[in-house]
């Protein structure tokens, strides 16, 4: 029997927006979405220039998110999920209120630019029971799953030291200056868009929380009114310590994501640049490079696993491997199943909290000369 689609509506992702298309090709990779309704620009002839282009009904294009939420809450075939794909300062409000309605929600990383408004969403998702799915997508990598599943079974050892960066050089394009306005991207900007991203990987990978940090934030491109450089120092937990380098300044580099985790029997290592390949570092020097679809993978590596051997698979996927798991935790909700949380899933608003408490202890510490900070940290 076919699973039903869900009816899905999208703000943001207008006409020039890489991201927007990334999710819309995520969602119906595997055909689980169906975009019915949309905000995709302030502008409300753009929206239906993109509309257009998708070959979506006018009629569910809307000028204002809350006349979409009005409209839609109104139908008997309304929207079942909302993407926000929204400059950072939008994220909470527009969350919110489609939460208050009754509709779940998949939100682009930064979940918020304050920690009191996600910590706030993060109690209305537990009042309401709905699913929040955060777009932290290298997670959903099958080298990245495998690589935490072996940690957690101890294929390293004991972990040390953990090293995670995403540094590009890549330019910004002039249409896209509201990424380096503090007001809608955040002063730490570069925080809010790569460092995230390169906690979030280290989180997932280690299975351990950043307990504080100590910090450089810096503005390395004239004329920029944001950071765009940050080196941070880490305590984890069981005396892991480790290092995050985030840029936007990294001349030469293309995305710049790693990481590399150091444990007393061995190591791991993968690069986005190669997603497909995951370095195995033995303690007598030995290199095993595992590869994607080849035998013997975890479980959690193989679920998500869409071409043969030597078929590398791209974003897009990764994307879509969060979504994937996002609408079995809704078909769940709808069937009033208990939402299981996959032990190596799907980012979360929790994770969300996480991270923008993250970033909001990197620039205290920053503000105090690189001083140690403690990062908040949600109750389990």
């Amino acid at each position: 029997m076919s699973i039903p689609r869900l009816k899905t509506g999208m703000i943001g992702g207008g006409p020039g927006s890489a991201i927007g298309l990334s999710h819309r090709i995520a969602m119906r990779m595997d055909d689980r979405f169906e975009l019915v309704a949309a905000v995709f620009s302030r502008d409300y002839d753009k929206s239906c220039q993109t509309a257009d282009e998708l070959a979506m009904d006018r009629d569910r294009i809307y000028r204002t998110y809350p006349a979409m939420v009005d409209a839609e809450s109104a139908r008997d075939d309304g929207i079942e999920c909302v993407v926000i794909v929204t400059p950072h300062d939008s994220h909470f409000e527009i969350a919110k209120c489609f939460l208050n309605t009754g509709v779940h929600v998949v939100c682009d990383k930064p979940l918020t630019l304050k920690l009191e408004d996600a910590i706030e969403l993060a109690q209305l998702v537990k009042d309401t029971g709905l699913v929040f799915g955060l777009t932290h997508n290298y997670s959903g990598y099958p080298m990245v799953r495998h690589a935490a599943r072996l940690v957690r079974d101890g294929a390293i050892g004991n972990l040390r030291v953990v090293q995670v960066e995403h540094a590009h050089g890549k330019p910004l394009a002039a249409h896209r200056i509201w990424r380096i306005a503090p007001a809608t991207g955040g002063k730490a900007r570069v925080m809010y868009d790569l460092g995230t991203h390169a906690h979030h990987l280290l989180r997932f990978v280690t299975g351990l929380e950043v307990v504080s940090v100590s910090a450089n934030l810096t503005t390395m491109i004239p004329d920029r009114e944001v950071f765009d450089n940050a080196h941070v120092n880490l305590r984890l937990e069981q005396g892991v310590v480790g290092s995050l380098w985030a840029s936007m300044a990294a001349t030469g580099n293309e995305h710049g994501l790693r990481f590399r985790v150091y444990g007393d029997q061995g190591a791991l290592e993968w690069r986005h640049e190669d997603a497909h390949h995951l370095l195995l570092r033995q303690a007598d020097s030995t290199i095993q490079t595992m590869t994607q679809s080849q035998a013997g993978l975890s479980e959690d590596a193989s679920r998500h696993d869409r071409v043969s051997l030597g078929h590398p698979e791209g974003v897009f996927a990764s994307f879509a491997n969060l979504y994937s798991e996002v609408a079995d935790q809704i078909a769940a909700f709808k069937s009033n199943q208990p939402l299981e949380s996959l032990e190596l899933g799907y980012p979360t608003v929790r994770d969300g909290v996480i991270g923008v408490g993250f970033v909001v202890a990197v620039e205290q510490s920053s503000a105090s000369d690189g001083a140690w900070t403690e990062t908040f940290r949600p109750a389990p």
